[in-house]
């Protein structure tokens, strides 16, 4: 595993988060914005447990969240794509979209924006069937890629709360 794309403490959270989820026979997917696919690295970078994660959608642009998670556009152009509906439908079409018994999802401003974003506000859903939790979090203007490893703890933290 490489020690430059992960930290330690977030590598073994998510060993035992993933032990877990292959122990109760569970499948996760992720749908991952302004993370850029740094859950999906994260939880394949596990060897021996990899296997718990089903699939993964990197959708940066609105599009994508359109096309491959079905996020109306009514959302995506009234609430905005970094928006509590938009975190929800992320997770619920990657559940729908998969074979996953849940889907984490994040859409956030990891770095300054053009569009009135404020940088470091994310959103944040978990979806299984029936069921859709959202979470919001203001991490203030730290930096692509602090802001970056707060989504990744955060989402690491929700996981270990749905399977616990």
């Amino acid at each position: 595993m490489s020690e430059e794309r992960h930290d330690k403490r977030s590598e073994q959270r998510a060993r035992r988060m993933l032990t877990t989820l292959c122990e109760g026979g569970l499948k996760l997917a992720s749908a991952e914005s302004c993370t850029g696919g740094l859950i999906a690295a994260l939880v394949t970078d596990i060897e021996g447990c990899s296997h718990a994660f089903e699939r993964g959608f990197v959708v940066y642009s609105d599009d994508a969240k359109h096309d491959l998670l079905g996020v109306p556009r009514a959302i995506l152009e009234e609430q905005g794509a970094v928006s509590e509906d938009a975190a929800r439908a992320m997770a619920e079409g990657a559940l729908q979209r998969s074979g996953a018994d849940l889907a984490i999802s994040v859409t956030g401003y990891a770095g300054p924006t053009e569009d009135g974003g404020t940088e470091g506000d994310v959103h944040f859903a978990l979806a299984r069937t029936g069921e859709t939790q959202h979470r919001f979090e203001r991490f203030g203007p730290r930096g692509r890629d602090a802001i970056r490893q707060c989504c990744v703890d955060t989402v690491l933290e929700m996981l270990e709360s749905a399977v616990s």
